[in-house]
């Protein structure tokens, strides 16, 4: 059973990059975000009010969390999907988008050290070299097969992975611990309020009749979100955070494959090499991080477990260690989380 909710997690989470894909070519990008995100926030919005639990996940967060937490949706939701889905358009395979944005635990993992005085060795400088040299041949395949592609389109995923970055970072410096359901629905409806005024100031908001627009929609809102995050938290609870962040490096390599198979995308000796490359890299920075987690000792005395490393937005909302204290007096050594974010 273990095995078959894992080949579905990376199934769906992967499935963000091709739904963006299909819905490509039928309308711009902010309109497709906007429909995206407008039923998700109400889905959301209403889940969140309609059960006293869902209230009560609510109470003792002041605007000022709020606020933050909208912050983080921004750069975690609105700005990196925006340069995702604008990659696909403008011809970057799903693929290459994928491996792109897949580096952003091992690029956080090397800012840890002067932003957060994490502690980063050797080796996972090594793996984050290894990470940067597979983006680098993957991407020279890409640009090389791909015909009318500006050259530019590529840097566009590296915005997207550093506003992951800039997001982490964000959320790891808030106080209040902020639960599952409270920064969905805030995300979602952050970005619905985002990309519904970009659509308008663009004369987008009316969705195109397409067909193959709202089956991108129907796709990306069941299967990349809701299917997702859905096996995300079922993955968790029965086999813990290790083996999720094991799946997330899974999801360049499906995204190739599956863009290849669908849509024809390269996929040649050169790209393999590169994805070959990236999953070296998450080994290697696994391997410097061997020995390093452990239970943390707070400033009151009380233990508690901290998962090592940076984290993705998602994860540092859902997975940050309950503790009262800011700072555990040990640095946490960085080892690579999670992976492409529900694109």
């Amino acid at each position: 059973m273990n095995i078959l909710l894992s080949i579905a997690f990376v199934g769906a989470w992967s499935s963000g990059f091709i739904g963006a894909k299909l819905g490509s070519g039928s309308a711009p990008t902010v309109t497709l975000l906007m429909w995206r995100f407008l039923p998700l926030a109400l889905v959301l919005g209403v889940a969140a009010l309609s059960t006293a639990r869902s209230r009560s996940s609510w109470r003792g967060l002041g605007p000022r969390d709020l606020f933050r937490q909208a912050g983080v949706g921004l750069l975690s939701q609105s700005g990196y999907l925006l340069t995702v889905y604008y990659a696909i358009e403008l011809g970057v395979s799903s693929g290459t988008t994928a491996l792109i944005d897949g580096t952003q635990p091992l690029v956080a993992g090397a800012l840890a050290g002067p932003l957060l005085g994490v502690a980063v060795s050797r080796t996972q400088w090594l793996g984050l070299g290894l990470g940067v040299a597979g983006v680098a041949v993957v991407t020279t395949a890409d640009a090389g097969a791909a015909a009318g592609v500006a050259w530019w389109a590529y840097l566009v995923p590296f915005l997207g992975m550093l506003s992951l970055v800039a997001a982490t970072f964000l959320d790891r410096r808030s106080r209040a611990d902020v639960g599952p359901m409270v920064s969905m629905t805030v995300h979602a409806v952050t970005s619905a309020v985002v990309f519904t005024a970009l659509a308008a100031l663009g004369g987008g908001l009316t969705p195109p009749a397409d067909g193959d627009f709202w089956t991108a929609v129907v796709w990306l809102v069941t299967l990349s979100t809701f299917g997702g995050y859905g096996l995300y938290w079922l993955i968790l609870r029965r086999s813990g955070v290790t083996k999720v962040n094991t799946l997330m490096f899974l999801m360049a390599p499906v995204t190739a494959v599956w863009g290849a198979l669908m849509f024809g995308e390269p996929f040649g000796a050169q790209t393999a090499a590169g994805l070959g490359l990236g999953l070296l890299a998450v080994a290697v920075v696994h391997r410097g991080d061997r020995g390093g987690r452990s239970d943390l000792r707070t400033k009151g005395g009380r233990r508690r477990f901290a998962a090592a490393g940076p984290v993705t937005p998602r994860r540092s909302a859902w997975l940050r260690a309950r503790s009262s204290s800011r700072r555990s007096e040990r640095p946490v050594p960085a080892t690579p989380t999670g992976g492409p974010a529900e694109g």
